[in-house]
């Protein structure tokens, strides 16, 4: 048996995402390979070929790969299970790579298997349905696997491989679709989705100047990253790239903040696999305490400077 994990790169760097992929591709107990498809990517297929477990790396490259479309990629990917004899394929859950798994299922005419959490087998997994409240195990039978793993679920990769980099004829260009730009939010704080601290605001805020009033400080004396539920990226107090929650970012830290946060089930089913809750919210039936380890009733733009300057004065 052999697996593939579809890498989601820059052409210089591997996405974090990846690792965890490759994490889960592990536990099928069968060779894993790594397709790094791009332009002048020379440099992620050699961080893949480093990753321990990773039996070899396919890399792929044509000016038409630079910007990972997916629909070139599909076929790509298409046509080396059938002519390689891989049978599964495995990306990220991300928005990457849940837009390439369903391309790559139809095209071989299988049904995907999305969001996994665990793997128990060929064909054996569970995954959350409910918006994260219930777990089911899933039985597939398909002749090759397509899967999204949801990356807070397994361990990332981790150095220590050797694996030999094959370059491999590139796909067909189909030409129907092109980057037309991208913006990337820069900031020196942690990565939300793989921060080991998070500190989210919700609508409770109540715009976005006092998100970054009140929050910012917080952060800055966590160390943490910047979160939000939808209701606050909806009011147009974040970005998007800061929603937490079923729409938005699957977390799962060491210590989740929650500040103004009512606890919507569909952002619960983004966070609530964090290791320590702490819920701060003026309304004492939010649903948020349900869920939380540590909670704190009162008005968030008290409570909070005041936790700042406490956690000032301990340093």
């Amino acid at each position: 048996m052999k697996v593939l994990v579809i890498a989601e790169h820059d052409n210089t760097k591997i996405a974090g995402a990846t690792l965890n992929a490759v994490g889960a591709a592990q536990q099928f107990g069968a060779e894993v390979q790594v397709l790094v498809a791009g332009c002048d990517s020379a440099a992620a297929a050699n961080e893949a070929a480093a990753l321990a477990g990773v039996a070899g790396v396919v890399s792929v490259n044509a000016p038409y790969y630079r910007d990972q479309p997916v629909e070139n990629l599909a076929v790509l990917v298409a046509g080396l299970v059938r002519n390689e004899g891989f049978t599964a394929v495995l990306a990220g859950g991300t928005s990457f790579g849940k837009n390439l798994a369903p391309r790559i299922a139809a095209l071989l005419d299988v049904a995907p298997v999305s969001d996994v959490v665990s793997i128990a087998g060929v064909g054996r997994y569970v995954r959350p349905i409910y918006a994260g409240n219930v777990m089911v195990s899933v039985e597939s039978d398909e002749p090759v696997q397509v899967l999204t793993v949801r990356t807070t679920a397994f361990a990332a990769a981790s150095a220590g491989g050797a694996a030999a980099v094959r370059e491999v004829v590139a796909g067909e260009d189909l030409a129907v679709s092109r980057l037309v730009g991208r913006e990337i939010s820069k900031s020196e704080r942690p990565e939300l989705a793989t921060a080991r601290i998070v500190v989210s605001g919700g609508r409770g805020l109540g715009s976005g100047d006092k998100y970054r009033e009140v929050l910012e400080p917080l952060a800055d004396r966590l160390g943490a990253a910047l979160g939000a539920s939808r209701a606050a990226v909806d009011a147009g107090y974040v970005p998007n790239d800061y929603q937490v929650g079923q729409t938005g970012k699957i977390v799962a830290p060491d210590l989740y903040v929650a500040v103004g946060i009512s606890g919507a089930i569909q952002h619960l089913a983004g966070m609530k696999d964090s290791k320590v809750i702490v819920a701060i919210n003026k309304d004492p039936d939010a649903p948020i305490f349900q869920v939380a380890d540590f909670g704190l009733v009162g008005d968030l733009f008290e409570t909070i400077p005041q936790l700042v300057d406490g956690l000032g004065a301990n340093q």
